[in-house]
């Protein structure tokens, strides 16, 4: 906690710190943006953070400074594999029951831009970064026991 301890610097994807740190509770993103998980492997929660200093491990939740309206696109699927009701994004949307009366989201084909999508609504929960790319069942990325509500998109700057 507030930089104390021991540290490593990474400057590319790191699928496994634990040689280097048995635990983390504080980091400086110095450029651009990155993705933290806390399991191996790209695995478990993702932690979406900009630049900036983060002094203590619970301030790392919920960073979303960085997330700003623009010209995105994304296809949103009721059922995996691009089936079931389909809707077009090309904003935010806090909560996908409220504004499509979807109540499930389990594909995506991201067209444009970068996303991050929430498991409850308003932007709350846990979070999976999605970058341009088709996505036909969020269960073969780990994610079998979440559904998405809300979704954001991610500025250029951040990426």
């Amino acid at each position: 906690m507030n930089f104390q301890g021991r540290s490593y610097e990474c400057m590319s994807d790191c699928p496994d710190m634990s040689s280097y740190l048995n635990r983390c509770h504080s980091c400086r993103v110095e450029r651009g943006c990155f993705v933290f998980y806390d399991r191996t492997n790209y695995m478990g929660n993702q932690y979406f953070m900009r630049r900036g200093e983060y002094t203590d491990y619970m301030s790392m939740m919920g960073m979303s400074d960085c997330i700003r309206p623009g010209n995105y696109r994304m296809r949103i699927y009721e059922r995996e594999n691009f089936g079931g009701q389909m809707t077009q994004l090309m904003d935010d949307c806090d909560n996908i029951m409220d504004c499509f009366c979807m109540s499930n989201c389990m594909s995506c084909n991201v067209m444009d831009g970068h996303w991050l999508m929430y498991e409850q609504p308003h932007y709350r929960g846990r979070m999976m970064y999605f970058r341009p790319g088709e996505y036909r069942n969020f269960m073969n990325y780990g994610m079998s026991d979440m559904r998405f509500m809300s979704m954001r998109h991610i500025t250029d700057s951040c990426y």
